[in-house]
């Protein structure tokens, strides 16, 4: 135990002081807000400034009031000069674009036939829009030549709106559930990219180690075993320590640019909705709905979520960094590791594609409780089901499996490690590795 407690102080010393995890623990928070707060200053001012678009309009169908000007766009009327005079115009002059609506008596031809002239190829958004201008116009001239009054069609709209209520009488809300899903995202993306970033720092670590013949040396006092452990502790200690700091850098930084240039982190999440998911979102929150939201966050199991993410999270870590001590053991240099790196990277993906494409939509379903209990998926996949509430029985199986599969892997990967951090050479293959992990890896060692 002595032994293993300074080999995980030596690892974490060792990353600790190294400059480059110096300067990207300092320097990573303060880039990521920045570019965050750099491409939304920039898209803003890039929204703030107004789009002229020309429209010619030889169907007469349209009115001034069917192309208001708004915040973003001004619509200037150049029908009386034509198309062709008006596509000079917007050429030579400041304009976006020009779009051309034809004569034709039926609304079903003319819809296919408008065109929409520009310099550049149009923004998506401003299309959608003027389809969505001319769809709203030509539906309501149908309903009018269907003889249908459009002042009784608006006012038999009826914004319908569903309460829910659990069984014990407690009322919940909409809002709540898009608060789970962005735990549970946040929490299995973080994991995923703590495994990626700090598993691989273990398998650099090993091979560092075997290439400069060090191993030799440490594996004559400590067992190879400890030593495997200790480097995964080590680095995770690391991890961990470098993830908090970023957290609070991130938030100093954001407080601070949030000063700079003026906005808040609300309106950073909020610049790329819609103005209907804006109401939506204000309506939700508004008054007692506000409160409501309130009292459903401190109704979640934030204690038994803390719990479950430590454990996860560092059950996952621990799992898949034992995979990659292995491969880092097994190979003579970085380049060898590619072929082993898919497999294990596999199952991260798949309980990440897993978790946004069903766990989402359906946390209780039986893709979503399988792959919670299947150990290479389940740190991921449970992380984003337990804000849904998870009965405790999945849970307790989800985590058996995952320390039994824990204690397997790195049993597995210590006999891999044994034999491989003394082979040189030969590129391994699956077989040596399957070999290492066998009663015949002694006589390779004894040879």
């Amino acid at each position: 135990m002595k032994k293993l407690k300074l080999i995980i102080r030596r690892e974490f010393l060792a990353k600790v002081k190294n400059k480059s995890f110096l300067v990207m623990t300092f320097l990573s928070p303060i880039l990521m807000v920045g570019i965050g707060f750099l491409v939304f200053f920039l898209s803003k001012k890039n929204d703030e400034k107004v789009k002229k678009i020309v429209y010619v309009d030889e169907s007469k169908l349209f009115t001034e009031d069917d192309f208001k000007d708004t915040k973003s766009y001004d619509y200037v009327n150049y029908t009386e000069l034509g198309i062709e005079e008006s596509k000079k115009k917007v050429e030579e002059g400041g304009y976006y674009g020009v779009i051309h609506i034809p004569q034709n008596d039926s609304l079903e031809l003319l819809a296919k036939s408008i065109t929409f002239y520009s310099k550049e190829s149009p923004n998506i958004s401003i299309i959608e829009r003027l389809e969505s201008k001319i769809e709203s116009k030509f539906k309501n001239l149908k309903l009018t030549g269907f003889g249908i009054d459009l002042t009784k069609i608006e006012a038999s709209k009826i914004s319908a709106e569903i309460k829910m209520y659990n069984f014990s009488g407690e009322k919940s809300s909409k809002l709540i559930n898009w608060l789970k899903i962005g735990v549970g995202a946040i929490a299995g993306y973080m994991l995923m990219m703590f495994v990626m970033i700090y598993g691989t720092s273990v398998m650099r670590s090993v091979i560092e180690e075997k290439t400069t013949r060090i191993i030799e040396v440490i594996v004559s006092s400590v067992k190879p075993f400890q030593l495997m452990l200790g480097k995964i502790i080590g680095n995770a200690s690391a991890g961990l320590l470098q993830f908090f700091i970023w957290g609070i850098i991130m938030l100093i930084v954001s407080i601070v640019a949030s000063s700079v240039f003026g906005v808040s982190m609300s309106e950073m999440q909020t610049s790329k909705m819609s103005p209907e998911q804006l109401e939506a979102m204000n309506n939700a929150v508004a008054g007692d709905k506000m409160q409501l939201l309130i009292q459903e966050i401190f109704r979640l199991p934030l204690v038994t979520m803390f719990v479950l993410f430590i454990f996860y999270f560092l059950g996952g870590y621990f799992l898949y960094s034992s995979l990659f001590a292995a491969v880092g053991a097994a190979v003579d240099n970085e380049t060898d590791t590619q072929q082993f790196m898919l497999p294990i990277m596999l199952p991260l993906i798949l309980g990440v594609y897993i978790g946004f494409a069903t766990v989402i939509n359906d946390p209780h379903g039986p893709i979503s409780t399988i792959f919670s209990m299947i150990p290479f998926t389940s740190p991921i996949v449970m992380l984003m089901r337990v804000p849904f509430g998870v009965p405790w029985y999945e849970i307790a199986i989800s985590m058996a499996l995952l320390l039994c599969t824990f204690v397997f892997m790195v049993w597995m990967a210590a006999k891999i490690y044994r034999v491989g951090i003394l082979m040189y050479g030969k590129k391994p293959t699956y077989k040596d590795c399957l070999l290492y992990t066998s009663d015949a890896a002694d006589d390779l060692l004894c040879v």
